[in-house]
């Protein structure tokens, strides 16, 4: 098999305790040709003296040092920089299976998909693990196929992060597709829903890819409330009904989809 380049992106910020096992888990995949960046989104701990500990001891590493601006924006620098045809982002304070990137690379070019889901776990805070997942098909599924089993469980994490997923560069790229810096919460779910548009191909693999740990002081733990919820589900709801729209599905399955403003996000 061809050995494409494959980008990791990595959002860091004051993420100093758990960025060494992240760092190192990308490192360690059995798939050697990466390029990792490491977006310094302006840290005040040893989280950048960490980062460039790794760029002078890896040259598959880089480190982007940016003022703090968020993770959208943070993710968005390392889009900007990268080189690979493929590409996959990675939280700070989780981190990667060994086989992750070789598992999602291989079933992409087998089948010539646009996206790779995966199954996860979830690490609690006791350290014990739990597997997530939700797509059960094993073939390969066009846009509305995909579309179709979205439907089913729109506020899943499965469905809406990013770091389950293998990318195309180029559909990113080509298609103006960011994080949308403005959104504290749901940013990932609105990358997802707008890179489906141009997407054509999508596949799932059988084994989990990552580990997400289930932190306890993370932003949507501490400071997502009811009142934010409504309101950011009530704007992407229109990017979400879109989607359906424009695959001629929005009418079918209206009340299937209007579901979507009271579905609760759950770690499935």
């Amino acid at each position: 098999m061809e050995q494409p380049l494959v980008t990791v992106v990595i959002p860091v910020y004051n993420a100093a305790p758990d960025l060494s096992r992240c760092i190192e888990s990308v490192r360690k995949q059995s798939y050697r040709n990466l390029e990792i960046y490491l977006i310094n989104d302006g840290s005040t701990d040893a989280s950048s003296k960490i980062c460039h500990m790794y760029e002078r001891i890896d040259p598959r590493v880089h480190v982007i040092d940016q003022e703090n601006a968020g993770v959208s924006a943070a993710r968005n620098a390392g889009i900007a920089a990268a080189q690979g045809k493929y590409m996959q982002f990675v939280d700070s304070d989780d981190y990667l299976a060994p086989s992750a990137t070789a598992a999602m690379l291989e079933r992409a070019e087998r089948q010539g998909v646009d996206m790779v889901i995966a199954p996860y776990y979830r690490v609690n805070e006791k350290g014990g693990t739990t597997t997530h997942t939700f797509l059960k098909r094993r073939d390969v599924m066009d846009q509305r196929e995909f579309a179709r089993e979205l439907m089913d469980e729109p506020a899943s994490f499965y469905y809406g992060v990013l770091w389950n997923k293998l990318y195309r560069t180029a559909l990113i790229r080509d298609n103006g597709v960011l994080c949308r810096e403005e959104l504290n919460w749901s940013e990932d779910f609105l990358f997802n829903l707008e890179y489906i548009r141009y997407a054509h191909r999508f596949c799932t693999v059988d084994t989990p890819v990552y580990y997400y740990v289930d932190n306890q002081k993370s932003l949507t733990h501490t400071q997502i409330d009811f009142v934010s919820v409504v309101r950011v589900k009530s704007k992407l709801f229109v990017y979400y009904k879109g989607l359906y729209e424009g695959l001629g599905l929005y009418e079918k399955f209206k009340p299937q989809i209007i579901k979507y403003l009271v579905a609760t996000a759950e770690h499935a």
